[in-house]
């Protein structure tokens, strides 16, 4: 079952076109990542699924159900943290949280049993009865994912959950984001730090100027726009000899060395490790080390991106 699918939608702002003709399709039981630059057309997107926003065009389902403004049916389901979540600061967590359950319909009972569990598993079980104006900003962001997570939803969506935090707090968010998916809970996030989404999700789909440029699962879009890999061989002691049994190999492309150091450009995706090991040896060399350098999704942003641009250019 697909948790979003969405068909052409469209969204302008007068003479900008914020949102053009986008097919998305994410599915359920799935961490998905939606990555573009800062003005891809990302929150256009996610405020049309949540029901912020109306499309000029096109269709957005969640769940099968179509969305038309909003819809308190297809609302109940979702989980929503917007980007740099703004709380009032006379409030404390556990008021915030019980003010949200309220407008979910939760009852008193259900408030009291679920906002301690989400303090918790967001790691704020202590500081429940702190104001918010003393939270930190990665406190902050992870009250936002607790309330995105109150009504117990079968899909949740965060709007850049890591913008503005420093190293820990990133690294605290990702557990969080993977503890909820262990629950059967779809998870699709927006965000441009691409190291990040790298770190948690299993599918993506990259957006530039309101246009899916690619969307697969992670492995799949990187192996399907990556080149060949390349190899990072270290030697005891690198010899002409053993460069030009490199060289021989049908599926190297080229040798560049520096000391004992070789890059090894290849031709394949294959795995050609055996054989290089073999030629190393065979040339009475010595590996002190072998690392496979592929192309991170980052490599593969920026090709996309790119490529977009210089094809605009040419238009």
């Amino acid at each position: 079952m697909l948790a979003i699918e969405t068909i052409e939608l469209t969204k302008k702002y007068e003479a900008l076109t914020a949102v053009n003709k986008l097919d998305l399709r994410v599915e359920a039981n799935t961490i998905h990542g939606f990555l573009g630059p800062n003005g891809a057309g990302k929150t256009t997107t996610i405020k049309i699924l949540v029901g912020l926003l109306k499309a000029d065009s096109g269709v957005a389902r969640i769940f099968e159900q179509e969305i038309h403004g909003d819809n308190p049916d297809i609302r109940l389901r979702i989980g929503y943290m917007p980007e740099l979540p703004k709380f009032p600061k006379h409030l404390t967590g556990y008021e915030l949280l019980d003010i949200y359950g309220k407008m979910y319909g939760m009852t008193k009972q259900e408030r009291k049993e679920q906002i301690p569990k989400l303090l918790e598993t967001v790691g704020l079980k202590n500081r429940e009865r702190d104001h918010l104006g003393k939270y930190s900003k990665g406190m902050q962001q992870r009250l936002g994912i607790a309330q995105a997570l109150l009504n117990s939803p079968e899909l949740v969506i965060m709007d850049e959950p890591s913008l503005g935090l420093d190293p820990v707090g990133m690294v605290e968010v990702r557990e969080i984001v993977k503890e909820v998916a262990k629950g059967g809970v779809t998870v699709f996030i927006s965000s441009h730090l691409l190291h990040e989404v790298q770190q948690i999700c299993s599918h993506v789909t990259i957006i530039n100027r309101g246009i899916s440029l690619a969307s697969d699962t992670l492995l799949n879009v990187s192996s399907q726009l990556s080149g060949p890999p390349i190899f990072l061989v270290e030697v005891v002691k690198l010899t002409d000899k053993i460069v030009t049994s490199l060289e021989k190999l049908p599926f190297v492309s080229s040798v560049s060395k520096e000391n004992n150091k070789m890059i090894i450009q290849l031709n394949t995706k294959d795995d050609v490790r055996p054989q290089v090991s073999q030629a190393i040896t065979e040339s009475k060399g010595v590996i002190v080390s072998m690392n496979l350098k592929e192309q991170s999704l980052e490599d593969v942003f920026m090709k996309l991106v790119t490529s977009q641009q210089e094809e605009a250019k040419r238009k």
